[in-house]
């Protein structure tokens, strides 16, 4: 296990703030866990940053010196639980407790069902669901003897709503939504202070689109509306600073979790018949083309893909989502006033 640093060690863990505390990203390399490194390193953290290709992690050392923060670069495949357990030793020895710790990897196979094989279906349950569960009993191995620490789980809308093509990832999100249930319920039976929250993101427009393995005849994309993966490291970048148990990024990703618990049938059939064309460009994809289910494709990939002319920069749902509290008071107030003038009118 190769391992890249950079930086120097400043003082102890500021409890009011991210300044000098640990956070420790899978899927760092490129896509939304590049951009999550930015934004914590921002903040002042120390980060540890996790990810199979060591290429693309040398670069987002480099990138990372700007905020002179300690930076520890570790190469690995999460599927891989003794190499997950040996880097949170390495991180803690080299940086100092952890205190985030975002599991963020993720593969995922376009195609449909009876096409698929079971080793790939294996596969992509060890990196987006087992590289989950291995990654939290690494920080809870850590966080629980201290009583102090957070879990962020990155989700998806499709952990609630399977789609067309994607079986394998939904299936992988699915699981991880019940595993968070199930250990938030056990953290708050042992009233324990760890916090455990996942973060439900929309369509992003990351690079997972030009490298995931697709058995489809045109080019993958993300399902409209498509947001920037800076959108999803500010959500998650909140989450750790104001705790709930789960947040949903973005309307497309609310429409889809709650139309399902309402209309799961006509969200069937809708999707049936734009779920296969929403999913694929104009544009044939090329034969042999490379893909990272397996190993990690070559080559300078950053936090955004090819979308970046349609990608939105910012959602206006998730300010409602961060001041809820706020919003639902004012509101409660102009009805109270409301209610006031038409008792005064009478």
């Amino acid at each position: 296990m190769a391992v890249i640093s950079s930086g120097t060690i400043m003082s102890s863990p500021n409890k009011k703030n991210l300044k000098d505390k640990v956070v420790v990203i899978t899927g760092a390399g490129a896509g939304v866990g590049r951009a999550i490194s930015h934004a914590f390193a921002k903040q002042g953290a120390y980060l540890g940053i996790i990810s199979r290709n060591k290429e693309r992690l040398l670069d987002l050392k480099k990138e990372l010196q700007q905020y002179h923060r300690k930076v520890l670069a570790i190469p690995l495949d999460v599927a891989n639980a003794n190499e997950v357990e040996k880097a949170a030793v390495l991180i803690e020895k080299e940086l100092g407790p952890i205190y985030v710790w975002i599991n963020n990897a993720m593969v995922s196979v376009f195609s449909p069902v009876k096409e698929m094989t079971p080793d790939e279906y294996k596969r992509v349950t060890e990196v987006t669901y087992l590289g989950v569960v291995y990654g939290t009993l690494a920080a809870l191995k850590r966080m629980l003897p201290r009583n102090d620490g957070m879990i962020i789980q990155v989700g998806s809308a499709l952990a609630y709503r399977g789609i067309p093509l994607q079986s394998a990832y939904c299936a992988a999100k699915h699981a991880v939504q019940g595993f968070h249930d199930s250990l938030l319920t056990e953290l708050l039976h042992e009233k324990a202070k760890v916090k455990v929250t996942m973060v439900q993101l929309p369509a992003l427009n990351t690079p997972q689109f030009d490298w995931a393995r697709s058995k489809m005849p045109n080019r993958s994309k993300p399902v409209p509306p498509i947001f920037q993966p800076e959108v999803a490291a500010n959500a998650i970048l909140w989450a750790t600073q104001h705790y709930r148990r789960e947040y949903i990024v973005g309307f497309p990703s609310w429409k889809a979790i709650y139309g399902n618990n309402f209309f799961p049938s006509l969200a069937d059939k809708f999707l049936a018949k734009v779920g296969y064309k929403a999913q694929q460009t104009n544009e044939p994809k090329e034969i042999d083309e490379p893909d990272n289910l397996f190993e990690s494709v070559p080559g300078s990939f950053g936090a955004h893909g090819r979308f970046d002319k349609i990608a939105k920069k910012r959602s206006v749902f998730f300010l409602f989502t961060k001041y809820r509290v706020a919003i639902y008071f004012f509101l409660l107030f102009i009805i109270l006033i409301f209610l006031l003038i038409k008792m005064i009118d009478k």
